[in-house]
């Protein structure tokens, strides 16, 4: 049986995140549905039995279902859902839904960011300008700045990301070679798409390999220690997905050894990452901080799907938009 939310005026929401100003937004739009913002887990324990709603990704943490009493849905902030108790929630008749698609070009741009960032040697010129040194010109054409044409990019999970990122690199004048497990699906940008079970066959193709997968049983550690060993000496790795689906201590060997050129990562295992870790102080390894979904309009794409969620669980529809449970 479909939960049902309460009618609008009776309707709770609770917005928990540390940063985004979700609950402002929502505010501003005059619906007349109550709602309140929590920035912190303290708070949101205290408060999560008011919630018949919660906006949440971050902050969630399993203990908060025996709280949350009155919690009939979930709309997760970002597309990743790998933190909520599925099979719990469906249990207690609650409904998730994943925010999928919100910042899906944000997500392409940066990997493509990373991309020239990692071929143009910037992170070394801004480590240079901080040092007040200027570079002089290098005699060894491989030690030098590259272009991107005609170089070909591996795109590991050829969704809304990587579908989006294969169009900015085809403008470049890249070879796109896309993986997906239906690719009569991801048919557009590619050159060429493939089954995920050709992954590690065509790792030896790629000059940058781009991860813009889900995070699923299937996925995790995708990128491990044998994958790395099939990758040229040449190629860049790009990580956009999850910091799980590399095995982070075969990567950071495997850039030590220079048994590949180097990284562009904005996810890590553990995040935010330990002052430790020796990624950060790796010369060809740029490290964004779980940056590349943030954009000025986040919030309003979040609350867009938000809205048109809430209409069809009051339409009693089976279906909701980037459903999980």
């Amino acid at each position: 049986m479909l939960p049902t939310l309460p009618a609008d005026d009776e309707l709770v929401i609770c917005f928990a995140h540390v940063a985004y100003r979700l609950h402002e937004r929502f505010s501003a739009l005059g619906t007349g549905i109550n709602s309140f913002a929590v920035r912190d887990l303290k708070n949101l324990e205290r408060r999560a039995g008011e919630a018949d709603v919660l906006v949440i990704s971050g902050l969630w943490q399993n203990d908060l279902l025996d709280r949350a009493k009155k919690l009939r849905f979930i709309q997760a902030i970002g597309a990743g859902t790998d933190q909520f108790p599925r099979e719990d929630l469906a249990k207690r008749s609650i409904r998730l839904a994943s925010a999928r698609g919100v910042n899906y070009r944000a997500v392409a741009e940066h990997a493509m960011a990373l991309i020239l960032a990692l071929s143009r040697r910037l992170p070394e010129a801004r480590d240079n300008q901080a040092r007040r040194v200027w570079r002089g010109m290098i005699g060894d054409p491989g030690q030098r700045e590259d272009e991107l044409g005609g170089k070909t990019l591996l795109v590991v999970g050829l969704g809304q990301i990587g579908g989006r990122l294969a169009q900015l690199a085809k403008a470049f004048d890249m070879r796109v070679v896309g993986l997906r497990r239906d690719p009569a699906a991801g048919r557009g940008a590619a050159d060429a798409v493939h089954t995920m079970a050709e992954f590690k066959p065509l790792l030896p193709e790629g000059d940058f390999v781009a991860l813009t997968c889900p995070l699923t049983e299937e996925t995790e550690n995708l990128l491990d220690a044998d994958a790395l060993s099939r990758m040229k000496p040449s190629a860049h790795l790009v990580n956009v997905a999850r910091g799980r689906v590399v095995d982070e201590g075969a990567l950071i060997a495997a850039v030590a050894a220079r048994r590949i050129a180097g990284a562009g990562i904005d996810v890590t295992v553990d995040e935010p990452l330990a002052p430790d870790s020796p990624l950060w102080g790796m010369e060809h390894v740029l490290v964004t901080p779980h940056t590349a979904g943030e954009t000025r309009h986040y919030e309003d794409n979040v609350i867009e799907i938000l809205r048109d969620n809430l209409g069809r669980l009051w339409r009693g529809e089976a279906q909701l938009r980037n459903q999980v449970v």
